[in-house]
């Protein structure tokens, strides 16, 4: 029964954000601040990537890596939670822009989650993991 409401829970959060980004009329917030000179200037410099920006994704990794740097596991756990639904409800908008790239990100994605979700999980499994993720985000920028 279990996997079922989990299944439900999906579409629900899937569909519930699809119906946001209709009612918008774009998957953007409309009250996202304009680029400023410094970030017009990094963007030149090639921090986009052909799966557009992952920023906000590479943000909650972040987060993780530092849980899991303060030996917080549980709270490491329970926020990768967060990026797993985030990722699995952009993947019709990301995938389809690179979906080699896409894979490199999912694949490191599922090792942090399986780290974190380890019936033990061990710090330095986990911090590895995390490095590893960070590492595929950031491999991401400037590719074009």
């Amino acid at each position: 029964m279990r996997p079922i409401q989990n299944l439900i829970r999906h579409v629900c959060i899937v569909s519930a954000i699809f119906m946001l980004g209709i009612a918008t009329g774009c998957s953007k917030p409309a009250d996202k601040p304009k680029a400023d000179a410094s970030s017009a200037a990094e963007m030149s410099q090639g921090s986009a990537s052909k799966l557009g920006d992952l920023s906000e994704f590479r943000n909650i990794a972040a987060d993780v890596a530092g849980r899991v740097d303060k030996n917080d596991l549980p709270a490491a756990k329970a926020r990768i939670k967060d990026l797993e639904t985030a990722w699995d409800s952009a993947e019709a908008g990301i995938k389809p822009r690179a979906a080699s790239d896409w894979h490199v990100v999912d694949k490191a994605i599922d090792r942090a989650l399986d780290a974190l979700r380890a019936s033990s999980p061990m710090q330095s499994d986990c911090k590895a993991a995390m490095d590893d993720l960070l590492k595929a985000f950031d491999s991401m920028k400037g590719k074009q």
